[in-house]
This record gives structure tokens, C-alpha cells and sequence, in this order.
């Protein structure tokens, strides 16, 4: 599967999917990202099962801005619609490839649980 370009109002269900999803917040006039392109697509190449999905910070600052977005490219990983991973800065792509399979064999239920209870302790408090 290739990249997509998604915008603001393609965020949130394109983050909620099953599976694993990549966000690559870049814009045209930083060197990084356009060194990091190239990789990303790659990976979408390489790991069909998962979602690609870029945004560009120039044309999307109201989201950029609601997710602190403050150094490009910035890259974020989803998994079954739970935020995992947020690094800024570009990956090679045996880092990449790493990453992926890290997030693949995350135990989500676990996750879940530990969630809910950080909720219910901070409900308590």
C-alpha cells in the first residue's frame, strides 16, 4: 500500500482504524522530510498491512497545532486507534522497518488495561 495524504477532518478515523497506522507530519520546505519521504514510502511498500498516512503541516496547522506538533517531520504510530509511538525526526529505514515490528508485537491488551487503569486512578484523585 502506498502513502495517502490525509487532511484534519480525515485524522480521526483514519488514527481509529484496527491495525496499525503511521502519521508522517512533514511540509515541502524541510530538508528532513524530504529525505525521510523516500523511507516512508518504502515501508508503506514493505508493509502493506499497515497505514501510511502523511500530513502536511503547512496546509494543516490548525492539526498540527492541536497535537504539538513543534519539529518536523514528526512521526506517530496507532495501533487499534491507541496512540504508541511519537518521535520527531527522520528514521532510517532499518529503524523504521524495527519500529514496526516492535508496535506489531505489542500486547494491546495489556495496554488497554493499563489505560484504564491510569483512568480510574486519575477519576479517583
Amino acid at each position: 500500500m502506498s502513502t495517502v495524504d490525509i487532511t484534519a477532518s480525515e485524522f480521526q478515523d483514519t488514527i481509529s482504524k484496527d491495525g496499525i497506522v503511521l502519521v508522517d507530519f512533514w511540509a515541502s520546505w524541510c530538508g528532513p522530510c524530504k529525505s525521510f519521504a523516500p523511507i516512508f514510502e518504502k515501508a508503506s511498500e514493505d508493509h502493506p498491512d499497515a497505514t501510511f498516512a502523511k500530513v502536511n503541516t503547512e496546509e494543516e496547522q490548525e492539526l498540527s497545532g492541536a497535537l504539538s506538533i513543534r519539529s518536523i517531520p514528526t512521526l506517530m504510530i496507532f495501533r487499534d486507534g491507541i496512540q504508541v509511538f511519537s518521535q520527531p525526526g527522520a528514521l532510517p529505514g532499518d529503524a523504521l522497518d524495527d519500529l514496526l515490528s516492535q508496535v506489531d508485537e505489542l500486547d494491546m491488551d495489556a495496554i488497554r488495561e493499563e489505560i484504564a487503569e491510569k483512568q480510574a486512578a486519575e477519576a479517583d484523585a
